[in-house]
């Protein structure tokens, strides 16, 4: 229908026999109750000139437990909304560019969704330079805005000297790496 644009629309629903859930005193992971989780995928490339294409994914889901549990039905960690942007020039004499966005929305840290995570929202760049056909020099930022956020979160119990000895319920998170670049020469023999 609009020329240059490739556009995918997919629904899905997944049943899993048994979760596999995170356990934060372990650092391992353990069964848990049957899941159902169905969604929404929109994917689009769109080529806006033969130098220029955008890429726009997005993606929407449900996940929930199928056995009814006191404790709540959500699945810890599963995403409910997901988004992608990117923007590519290429075929401009020597030099090539990129930028990429990524949102992956606040997830339930526990069963009845009382605690969730902080949705997180990171870019990258890069731009390119090809000497001849077979050298190019690129340069990559990665957190390209330098955000504070979390590449991962769980919620469980834990204890640090001084604290009760049954332990305090916090959030404990991975984050994300501060902006850094990458500074590439490749060369193909």
């Amino acid at each position: 229908i609009i020329p240059g644009l490739q556009s995918s629309l997919a629904l899905w629903r997944l049943d899993i026999d048994s979760e596999l859930l995170f356990i934060g005193d372990a650092g391992d992971t353990e069964p848990g109750r049957a899941s159902r989780r169905r969604g929404v995928e929109w994917n689009n490339h769109y080529i806006a000139a033969p130098w220029l294409l955008f890429d726009l994914d997005l993606a929407t889901s449900h996940a929930r437990y199928r056995q009814h549990d006191p404790v709540g039905q959500h699945i810890p960690g599963s995403l409910a909304k997901v988004a992608s942007f990117g923007a590519t020039v290429t075929g401009l004499g020597r030099w090539s560019a990129g930028l990429q966005a990524r949102y992956f929305g606040p997830r339930p840290l526990i069963e009845d969704a009382s605690t969730r995570s902080r949705a997180t929202t990171l870019a990258y760049a890069r731009i390119g330079y090809k000497f001849s056909p077979s050298t190019q020099l690129s340069l990559d930022v990665f957190n390209l805005f330098d955000r504070k956020a979390s590449d991962i979160d769980y919620l469980y119990r834990s204890r640090l000297p001084g604290e009760p000895r049954e332990g305090v319920e916090d959030i404990h998170f991975h984050p994300v790496e501060p902006r850094n670049a990458r500074l590439t020469l490749t060369h193909n023999f």
